[in-house]
């Protein structure tokens, strides 16, 4: 049994991953004989988990059946919270977005801020034409540090939250909720949907500056859920003032906000058209960034993909990081192992959804 459960939920990841597929494909890339991957297919129509789509291209022979996950099969709803906003998202068991809305929404503690972000999350479905029954789960993400242990956010310096039960959030809403941390997030979007499982240090460059250290498929969580807290490392000694009451963290530096007050696409804007402000303010930024992130790979060897909003706008400005680690790095490398994130929207919110997904999937 256990076998089988197994081999049944590579079929369907192998499904959901590579969008219309045949009974064929699926032996040949799992190694399955055509009759076990045949039967698994089968089960995986009747659970309505899959759909057959016609028949594929003739490779000379008698043409195979096309399969692919059904429209049917499920949603999965993603929230991040920040600060000032909360950003939505509804994926497909496939990992496509369906729809994406950032909202303007001050966080509050307390029961009536809840209730506001679970109107805006039923509208939000709605209008993607979603029934609540067809929503698989809800990920959370927040800016803290996330104890699974004892169901909690743990803390929260942005928002002043402490020892939050995830009970406390959960029951606003109407399904499965799964909490995570933003940056955690992010990377999870990041690295569960490439087909390249090697460790990557996720540094997000938001309003605030997280980071999580992803590996062989899974985020690295430490011992107390504070791997990766890369925004609290000190890079100048006795500096500037960081909002968790420090001084000369990461965060006081390069946190989206020691670019512009405004959006982030802006900025970009002007530096791209050579406005000097711009173009000082980004010198400044990307020689502290270099120093963070030539200090990551030192110490883990390993890619480090910068994210969040300033990492999704960075575009063709990537290459005066890479210089500035390169000028740093001890052994000669190119920077190459800097690279900015995948996915230029809603990336905590996505990464949140998706964890919904894998749960799921990991049930099949």
């Amino acid at each position: 049994m256990e076998v089988k459960k197994k081999n049944r939920n590579a079929v369907f990841r192998y499904i959901c991953r590579n969008g219309t597929v045949s009974n064929p494909d699926i032996s040949y890339a799992l190694k399955l004989s055509l009759p076990t991957a045949t039967q698994i297919t089968k089960e995986l129509i009747e659970r309505g988990l899959v759909q057959e789509m016609g028949e594929m291209e003739s490779t000379g022979g008698r043409r195979a059946k096309a399969l692919a996950v059904s429209g049917d099969a499920g949603k999965a709803a993603g929230l991040d919270i920040t600060k000032n906003h909360i950003s939505l998202v509804l994926t497909e068991l496939t990992g496509r977005i369906l729809k994406y809305e950032r909202i303007f929404l001050p966080y509050a503690a307390g029961d009536e801020y809840y209730l506001k972000v679970n109107q805006k999350m039923e509208r939000f479905l709605k209008d993607c034409g979603c029934s609540g029954e067809r929503v698989l789960g809800m990920g959370i993400s927040f800016p803290g540090i996330i104890d699974p242990e004892k169901g909690a956010v743990a803390d929260s310096h942005v928002l002043g939250v402490k020892n939050l039960p995830f009970s406390s959030v959960s029951r606003f809403f109407p399904y499965p909720c799964h909490f995570l941390n933003d940056a955690n997030a992010g990377a999870y979007a990041e690295g569960v949907q490439s087909e390249h499982k090697n460790r990557f240090f996720y540094l997000s460059l938001s309003n605030t500056v997280g980071g999580a250290a992803y590996s062989n498929g899974k985020l690295e969580q430490g011992r107390n859920f504070r791997c990766g807290e890369a925004g609290h490392m000190t890079v100048v000694p006795d500096g500037k003032a960081c909002y968790c009451g420090k001084y000369g963290c990461l965060d006081a530096y390069c946190s989206a906000k020691r670019l512009t007050d405004g959006r982030v696409e802006d900025f970009f804007e002007r530096l791209r058209k050579g406005e000097q402000e711009a173009k000082s303010l980004w010198e400044r930024y990307t020689s502290y960034l270099a120093i963070a992130v030539n200090n990551i790979h030192m110490v883990l060897d390993c890619d480090v993909v910068l994210g969040g909003y300033v990492g999704s706008c960075m575009g063709e400005f990537i290459q005066d990081i890479r210089d500035k680690v390169s000028e740093r790095n001890t052994f000669a490398e190119d920077g190459s192992f800097v690279r900015a994130c995948s996915h230029n929207i809603g990336a905590a919110a996505l990464g949140a959804s998706l964890k919904v997904v894998e749960r799921f999937i990991e049930q099949v």
